[in-house]
């Protein structure tokens, strides 16, 4: 359960984003897969989404992802069931409405703190010049969580050496987070019942995956943050489903 104090801080910092997009809105934009004119374009066409997450060498199904369709008459089969494994490497994923930018690997023995996290950065500003066209590339706006190791005092430095334009994100709220509601869900279950023999395998099938995704998967996460600011001011509830 989220407190008073979350619950008015995710409204009052969801207000200032939905305000945001309707300034820098464009009226003539094309529908975009929010179903309306996305008056967010200017804002969401820039933004950056990032987040650290745990990869296993080996993941368990999940229920409905083990489920086969039987006939009533079928033999009962035998399934080995895959144990989350203990082995599992800390990756960060910054991607943004056209696609992946960077998947960056924290190496072995580092823990996650400011100093690797703002080499991270320095590797994400030569993504985005390398994959992000011209005029995307002149603007960044990035939205990550209130972690400790983003909100450091050298992690800000860095990011203002940078120029870039920090979205406020609420605490507590994955709901409001795209990689979270929109993008590991997917990942997680597509390496559920896998085994992997070492990281390089594992990194490298997680690249593979992203690399074949459709980018109006990327767009339709990051775009329906608007409609989840909007439920956000609405409703007042702890999180936002769908």
């Amino acid at each position: 359960m989220l407190s008073d104090e979350h619950k008015r801080q995710r409204v009052e910092i969801s207000q200032i984003l939905l305000h945001r997009c309707q300034q820098e809105g464009d009226e003539t934009a094309d529908v975009g897969p929010c179903g309306d004119h996305c008056a967010g374009n200017k804002v969401l066409e820039h933004l950056i989404t990032g987040v650290e997450t745990w990869l296993h060498l080996s993941t368990p199904e999940t229920k409905r992802d083990s489920m086969t369709w039987k006939h009533p008459s079928s033999p009962v089969t035998k399934k080995f069931k895959v144990q989350q494994s203990a082995t599992k490497v800390m990756a960060t994923v910054f991607w943004d409405s056209h696609g992946m930018i960077l998947l960056d690997i924290l190496p072995k023995g580092e823990s996650v703190n400011a100093d690797p996290y703002c080499e991270t950065f320095d590797r994400l500003r030569h993504a985005v010049r390398h994959k992000r066209p011209g005029p995307l590339r002149s603007r960044v706006a990035l939205q990550h969580d209130n972690a400790t190791p983003h909100t450091a005092k050298g992690t800000k430095k860095w990011l203002e050496c940078y120029k870039w334009d920090i979205i406020p994100h609420p605490a507590n709220s994955p709901d409001l987070a795209p990689s979270d509601f929109h993008l590991f869900g997917p990942v997680k279950r597509h390496l559920g019942g896998k085994k992997f023999e070492d990281e390089d395998e594992l990194i490298g099938e997680v690249r593979d995956w992203f690399s074949k995704l459709d980018a109006n998967f990327f767009t339709q996460g990051i775009y329906s943050l608007l409609p989840r600011w909007q439920k956000c001011i609405a409703l007042h509830v702890d999180y936002i489903e769908k």
